[in-house]
């Protein structure tokens, strides 16, 4: 068979190691890079450069790659994926989580969870683990816990056991061609589910219920009396108590709504509140998902880099309630409106940082909302930034630093342009921070 591996990262070589397993298999290379993420095997057949998605009618299959949209593939061809691959071939039951944000967090305490039960659980996906690497080793008995983007779900033709739908809110839009386009692509989650099936969705957001609304699986909202929810500082599920809110290790209400949805996905595996907590408890988080740097003259930073859409910093916002801040804000386009940030900021003791090709449109929303505390950093690189935020801190510090004050780095917007990626965003703020107290 022909196939073509059509967009080479993490993913692509992933796809290229399974399907070349196969030696009927004749695969080749397709990128519109001319410098591929990954190196090619030395032996690879390659079709590389501009144009490159328009010559895939010769092939058998074309298999696509996460991050590339379907709709800049031209062919004949069958499309296929990894997840559709995987989905299609596991023996184990699928736990798919996906959202616009916290679906890093809420795999993990679900996979944390049902591993203090005593399960043996899988978490692949969007959080790093190419799913393909591992299904060889999946048992019957075994739980996937697979993290969904938008990207993976693009086409998905079956849908998870029990799904898992947070928050969801405008995202993706320098990729997806339209806010439905988006949703369109999530409600893919559900859409293939057979009533035996569950969906567990987030009750007070609109875009949740409706894909929701496209299964035929059982649904369970949250937050909720009669499953997950909070009552008295305490974890329930309908009357069933499981433990203080104080057990999860995750600061913020938004962490908290992230338990409620994974207690609810793992109550049909495991109802053991003990091993709930204990899973709570043990999950401490992910790199770069508001997480603490240090703390440097009386003020907490934190490294919050994952925080792309508005809605994710008005919640590390919530966090902090209460104390004086500063938050570094801006970064790449992601088509992402700041009103509503720009209004949450007014509510708080805050001073912005904005940075990158989004720090005018968020000054914008700011003077539109009377927030006035901001200042901008012109002309910025990663290098300017690491230095120049180092000095702004040192400004901002004496601000906060008496009333025990935050440094938030939460910038509503993605990282390209100044920066490789979230995770590279989020080292040079920890460098920033490392020069702060190593030059004292």
């Amino acid at each position: 068979m022909k196939i073509a591996i059509a967009g080479y990262g993490v993913e692509g070589e992933e796809n290229y190691k399974y399907w070349s397993a196969n030696p009927a298999n004749e695969l080749t290379i397709v990128d519109e890079r001319s410098e591929t993420g990954k190196p090619l095997p030395a032996d690879a057949f390659s079709i590389l450069g501009d144009g490159a998605f328009a010559q895939l009618n010769d092939f058998d299959l074309v298999i696509r790659t996460a991050g590339l949209a379907p709709y800049k593939l031209t062919t004949t061809a069958p499309v296929w994926s990894a997840t559709n691959e995987f989905f299609a071939q596991c023996p184990a039951q699928i736990i798919g989580v996906t959202g616009s944000k916290g679906k890093g967090t809420t795999a993990s305490l679900i996979a944390s969870i049902l591993e203090a039960a005593g399960k043996k659980v899988w978490l692949v996906g969007n959080i790093g683990v190419p799913a393909l690497g591992v299904l060889s080793q999946v048992q019957p008995d075994d739980i996937v816990v697979y993290e969904l983007s938008s990207f993976q779900l693009w086409d998905l033709q079956r849908s998870p056991h029990t799904a898992v739908v947070l928050f969801i809110e405008q995202e993706h839009l320098d990729v997806h061609r339209s806010m439905d386009e988006y949703v369109e692509a999530k409600a893919h989650i559900t859409q293939h589910q057979q009533p035996s099936d569950t969906v567990i969705y987030n009750a007070d957001n609109d875009y949740a219920r409706h894909i929701a609304d496209v299964s035929v699986a059982q649904k369970i909202g949250y937050p909720s009396d009669s499953h997950a929810h909070i009552k008295d500082d305490t974890f329930y599920y309908g009357e069933q108590r499981i433990c203080a809110v104080a057990s999860l290790s995750l600061p913020g209400l938004h962490n908290q709504q992230n338990a409620l949805a994974a207690i609810n996905a793992v109550w049909g595996y495991t109802n053991d509140v003990v091993a709930i907590e204990a899973g709570l408890r043990a999950f401490k988080g992910l790199a770069h998902r508001l997480a603490y740097v240090a703390t440097v003259s009386g003020v907490d930073y934190y490294d919050d880099s994952i925080a792309t859409t508005p809605a994710s910093a008005i919640a590390a916002l919530r966090t902090f309630a209460g104390k004086p801040m500063v938050i570094i804000l801006g970064g790449s386009s992601k088509g992402a409106d700041f009103t509503e940030l720009a209004k949450e900021m007014t509510q708080h003791t805050v001073r912005a940082i904005l940075i990158g090709d989004e720090a005018q449109a968020i000054a914008a929303a700011c003077d539109a909302s009377g927030f006035v505390s901001y200042e901008i950093i012109e002309n910025a690189t990663a290098q300017v930034f690491t230095q120049r935020a180092a000095e702004v801190f040192a400004q901002r510090a004496d601000e906060v630093a008496k009333t025990g004050g935050v440094v938030l780095l939460s910038p509503a917007s993605a990282s390209f342009g100044l920066f490789k990626n979230y995770v590279d965003r989020g080292d040079q703020f920890i460098a920033a921070v490392k020069s702060l107290y190593t030059n004292k």
